[in-house]
């Protein structure tokens, strides 16, 4: 038992001292060369000359391409960057009621058959009786309520990169920021799966065009370790059955 009651001590403060290095520092921030957007970033694009070739020359005083005064710049490519516009404002409110009452009774009686139960009432113990052979009655009731209230807003703006084109021409986006305050630090991220024309002129995209969108908005530092219950305790409201 002492062997148990050791490793577990020192499993808690291995745990603890991997926050040891922070006392004092500000959170770290991660390395964005670490990120697929960097990958996208650094992949070779395809030249200009190969998507054009097969294409007649034709004349123009207009330079083509999207660099033109007039081309679109709209992202197209892998590793090309477009603003997600994230505005949730939601609301929901849910009220459910129930009730339900049952209730039944049975009795079974032998008065008279054929002389019996006079003969057997008088062997019986006293009290005892074939009169009223059986009866049963049962009863049973249920109520329930319950609701649901929950309101959301959320207004964020955030660039993001194209990691990848799929076989079927949807993007597929990843985006993330982080803002360091005094020793908290916010981060953002955002992912998903979007169409091309989803895109608009000014080269954004709004949140609910985003397939399997995955957007996360929280922090680490000094603050949010303070919000958080401590290991023990989590472990405790696990194990403890009461």
């Amino acid at each position: 038992m002492l062997k148990v009651l050791s490793a577990v001590t020192f499993a808690f403060l291995c745990t603890g001292c991997a926050k040891f290095d922070q006392v004092g520092k500000t959170p770290d921030f991660k390395s964005p060369e670490q990120g697929n957007e960097h990958f996208a970033m650094i992949r070779q694009p395809i030249p200009e000359a190969a998507v054009d070739r097969g294409r007649a020359p034709q004349a123009s005083l207009w330079r083509s391409g999207k660099d033109s005064l007039l081309g679109g710049q709209r992202a197209e490519r892998v590793g090309d960057i477009l603003t997600v516009v994230i505005e949730i404002d939601d609301s929901a409110e849910i009220s459910n009621s129930t009730a339900r009452s049952r209730s039944g009774s049975e009795d079974l009686s032998i008065p008279n058959l054929l002389g019996i139960p006079q003969r057997v009432n008088e062997v019986l113990p006293e009290g005892a009786s074939l009169d009223t052979a059986v009866g049963t009655s049962s009863s049973s009731a249920s109520n329930g309520d319950g609701s649901v209230r929950r309101n959301e807003k959320l207004t964020l703006r955030i660039a993001a990169t194209i990691t990848d084109i799929l076989p079927n021409g949807v993007f597929a986006l990843q985006g993330s920021q982080e803002v360091r305050v005094n020793f908290e630090l916010r981060e953002l991220l955002v992912s998903g799966y979007i169409r091309p024309t989803d895109i608009n002129r000014q080269n954004e995209i709004t949140y609910d065009k985003i397939a399997a969108a995955r957007i996360s908005y929280g922090g680490r530092g000094q603050i949010t370790d303070v919000q958080q219950p401590r290991y023990g305790q989590q472990v405790a409201d696990i194990i403890l059955p009461f």
